[in-house]
């Protein structure tokens, strides 16, 4: 009889909440909304900040890249010269401006990448929210003319059917994004970690290094002055 009692209070407690619930499902609904809104208009801050840091980074190739034709250009001069020992720390400056175009050149396609994504989740997102907006106006109007007319209860059941659907519909927009989100971070850090490990390989001579060395840069000049001469 307790158990029959206990069933029973939980029962009659979620009627009553689903009956508060359909009350209140049209500014539920628009708050719903403003919430997505608000979630997307970050989104799009968050894609500005990607472009950004992306142009950031293509600057920042483009003068590592000057740097290493001057550098070049000095060093066949120094050899030229006669001077082995300037043109070899050249020749050092270099490689090492090589490898940070290189890994430059990496994070441009990361962000790249990235960037393409997060702008397809955007547009996906931004196409949902108005057809959400589009609903909830709907919504709003039905619920108005349903008050005029003091429309009977089964007719109220058929609206809160509609603002239900709508209000899964902006859940599943928001689930999406997250797992959307979530495969982008695993995917960056796989990948982040596959090449660090290559990284020590190659560093401690296991394999093909990754980037040039001092000296296949002097090589590389020697090659240029002897085919100038």
């Amino acid at each position: 009889m307790f158990n029959a009692i206990l069933t029973l209070i939980r029962g009659r407690a979620f009627e009553a909440e689903q009956a508060f619930i359909d009350r209140n499902a049209v500014p539920l609904l628009a708050q719903q909304i403003r919430d997505a809104a608000s979630a997307i208009q970050s989104a799009r801050r968050a894609v500005a900040v990607a472009v950004a840091q992306n142009e950031q980074e293509k600057s920042q190739h483009a003068a590592i890249a000057g740097r290493i034709a001057d550098l070049e250009n000095r060093a066949v001069a120094a050899l030229q010269k006669g001077n082995d020992e300037l043109a070899r720390q050249a020749a050092e400056a270099i490689a090492q401006l090589e490898a940070e175009r290189d890994a430059s050149e990496k994070a441009q396609a990361q962000f790249t990448a990235t960037i393409g994504k997060l702008k397809a989740t955007v547009r996906a997102s931004e196409a949902r929210l108005q057809e959400l907006q589009r609903s909830e106006r709907l919504a709003r109007a039905t619920e108005q003319t349903q008050k005029l007319t003091a429309a009977c209860d089964d007719n109220s059941g058929l609206a809160t059917l509609d603002e239900a659907e709508e209000t899964l519909a902006r859940l599943q927009a928001y689930q999406n994004r997250c797992e959307i989100a979530a495969s982008t971070m695993k995917e960056m850090d796989a990948a982040s970690r596959q090449a660090t490990i290559i990284e020590k390989l190659a560093n401690a001579g296991f394999g093909a290094p990754l980037g040039p060395s001092a000296d296949d840069v002097l090589a590389r000049l020697r090659d240029r002055m002897n085919s100038a001469a």
